[in-house]
């Protein structure tokens, strides 16, 4: 069973209320072969919402952002927890998540800087879920 981002399944729950709907990941969800989840609607925020980045200080420290500087941290924490759960919940073996996202991005996301710059580096669902065993890649195959 793989862990789909809802949006790449065509689910309207970007932040700006649309998707980025993928063939591949909508037949798997059509096939039920896979779950398709927003961790920030998990977490309880509204679509649409403000754009939000992960910025990451001298020491490591993440937090996300949206561009007037309000902090999410602790809602995106959360979706990053309750998404784990549910993978843990229907044996997800795999994740296909929205790249670039403070969220689900997996290798590349944004920079926090809200300039379109992108750095190395993992949203907070996609470091979660590879800590514990699952394997994490983008709808770009990354």
């Amino acid at each position: 069973m793989f862990l789909v981002s809802a949006c790449l399944a065509g689910f309207n729950c970007r932040y700006n209320g649309g998707n980025c709907a993928t063939k591949i990941v909508q037949d798997l969800v059509n096939d039920g072969m896979a779950m398709p989840i927003c961790p920030e609607q998990l977490a309880g925020l509204p679509t649409p919402r403000e754009s939000c980045e992960m910025k990451i200080d001298m020491c490591g420290s993440k937090r996300i952002l949206d561009k007037y500087g309000r902090d999410y941290t602790e809602e995106f924490t959360k979706g990053a927890e309750l998404t784990l759960a549910i993978a843990r919940t229907i044996g997800a073996k795999e994740a296909i998540l929205k790249s670039k996202s403070p969220s689900c991005g997996c290798g590349l996301i944004y920079d926090g800087t809200f300039s379109g710059e992108v750095i190395e580096g993992d949203g907070l669902v996609a470091e979660l879920l590879k800590k514990n065993g699952i394997y994490v890649r983008t709808e770009s195959g990354q």
